[in-house]
């Protein structure tokens, strides 16, 4: 056969492939739409009459966008556009309520988050931080492995969101994977890019600007019950579980991919990091601006208590100062460069849950599910934990979105809470940290779907350190609820 007719075969397989996976994709699509247009009409003509018309047609138009999200049909923003079109066309709420989480102030943290972080990278200061971090413990597989877990960890504090954390770290994990020659499909390589993606999730615990779930929750429970929980006050409850499943990660993922004594110690990897390391020189103008401009913007976030400034203050002040021309360190053109796909999920996300509050629907829900043996769980404390983790990690593994799994149970478990008589702040702070922690599934969390569209580790790789992971999480999450929570007062 001739190069030429090699060429056109390939290229004819080529378009063929495309075709097929083409028609995968549109059956996908179509199950989707199906399926969802079925529930929709399943809920809302069956829904027994003690729910009214404007809350039959918010669950129904939530559960239809929650059928789209699990089978992934659409894009994320634009199955939230849908949702809106959705609850515009039928007014469950009015027209205030379905624009009103475009107009909540945490959209424009998450705004300021993500320019905030263009600007980090317009500077070295981030790839300085990971390089000095892996020239000094990157040498041996222990102290590698830790690296990439502390990594997305400092980022967290000016890295608003997991997807871009991880995004930034994996090319390096791969890198250095690539320079020590580990094999394909082996025991290290295995481990590091579940550090990645373990790394990238548990980031999101502590700093309440690190995590969109975390936003949502305090947004939700302002909007609903007038409880505010600070920055310094979320960093506080959740710190403990924080700084435990690091070296918890640490130690499940070396005892899952044990390595020969030969395996363990990687010397060029050091002097590599080194000599990048020497490459950067001293801190130039540019990232001390940098430096000083996110020290102030976080100051601001912990004192928030002291100032009483919304966290979108802070995050705006420090955009203006980034892009400032001659006292900044980034231009304006690169900075808005965001990604706009995460804005609009947030704000409908936020609509979706204040109209499910509006409409009656979460309070339906909430007495529907009120069954007596529900509420005697969740009026004792100690049950109660146990409950709300075991149901929302199940919930979890089906609705894999945790900006949606968060803004669907929220508002149902405030209706609960409040049917019950208890204190909702500790049942949905409770919640939040569940919904952030997902490892067994890649489709749970996006640091998980980041790591695995790198082609090198499968889903069934997640499975048992995943496993672990989750039940850590869990047990930890119960220990600290009943020493430091209960300390701190969050435990009714």
């Amino acid at each position: 056969m001739t190069n030429h007719a090699r060429v056109k075969t390939h290229t004819t397989m080529d378009r063929d492939n495309t075709k097929q996976k083409s028609l995968q994709i549109n059956n996908r699509q179509l199950s989707g739409v199906i399926t969802a247009v079925a529930t929709f009409l399943i809920i809302f003509l069956l829904l027994p009459g003690s729910f009214d018309d404007p809350a039959k047609e918010m669950i129904a138009i939530v559960t239809a966008g929650v059928v789209l999200w699990i089978f992934e049909a659409f894009p994320l923003g634009l199955t939230a556009a849908i949702i809106m079109l959705l609850m515009l066309l039928f007014k469950p709420v009015s027209i205030d309520v379905i624009y009103s989480g475009f107009a909540s102030s945490a959209v424009f943290l998450i705004i300021g988050g993500m320019m905030l972080a263009r600007a980090v990278n317009e500077t070295q200061l981030a790839r300085r931080i990971t390089y000095s971090i892996l020239a000094k413990w990157g040498g041996t597989s222990n102290g590698l492995l830790g690296c990439i877990l502390v990594i997305p960890q400092i980022q967290s504090f000016f890295i608003p969101a997991a997807a871009v954390r991880t995004t930034l770290l994996l090319p390096v994990a791969l890198d250095v994977l690539d320079t020590i020659g580990a094999p394909a499909h082996s025991n290290l390589r295995r481990k590091i890019l579940l550090g990645v993606a373990f790394g990238g999730t548990i980031s999101g615990t502590a700093v309440m600007t690190a995590a969109i779930g975390n936003i949502l929750t305090v947004n939700l429970l302002k909007q609903f019950l007038g409880v505010e929980i600070t920055y310094f006050e979320w960093f506080i409850y959740s710190l403990p579980l924080w700084i435990t499943l690091i070296p918890g990660a640490w130690f499940v993922l070396n005892k899952c991919f044990p390595l020969k004594k030969k395996e363990q110690s990687f010397p060029k990897v050091k002097k590599e990091m080194q000599e990048i390391m020497a490459e950067f020189g001293p801190l130039d103008r540019k990232e001390k601006k940098c430096l000083a401009i996110l020290t102030l913007t976080v100051l601001l976030w912990m004192t928030e208590p002291l100032h009483g400034l919304d966290l979108s203050i802070p995050a705006i002040m420090g955009v203006v100062l980034m892009t400032l021309p001659g006292v900044g360190c980034a231009h304006w053109s690169n900075v808005i460069k965001i990604n706009y796909d995460t804005i609009f999920l947030l704000g409908a996300t936020l609509s979706m849950g204040y109209a499910l509050t509006e409409s009656g629907a979460a309070e339906k829900i909430g007495k529907a599910l009120a069954a007596p043996w529900v509420l005697s769980l969740i009026q004792d404390p100690i049950v109660a934990v146990i409950f709300i983790i075991v149901a929302t990690q199940m919930f979890h593994l089906i609705m894999s979105n945790v900006s949606t799994a968060v803004v669907t149970l929220i508002p149902v478990y405030i209706g609960m809470s409040q049917e019950a008589g208890v204190d909702p702040t500790f049942i949905c702070f409770t919640a939040a940290l569940t919904c952030l922690h997902g490892y067994i599934l890649v489709v749970e969390t996006m640091p998980n779907v980041i790591v695995h569209s790198s082609g090198q580790i499968s889903q069934r790789e997640f499975l048992v350190p995943g496993l672990y992971m989750t039940l850590l999480m869990m047990v930890l999450t119960i220990v600290i609820a009943f020493s430091w929570w209960n300390w701190l007062g969050l435990v009714p």
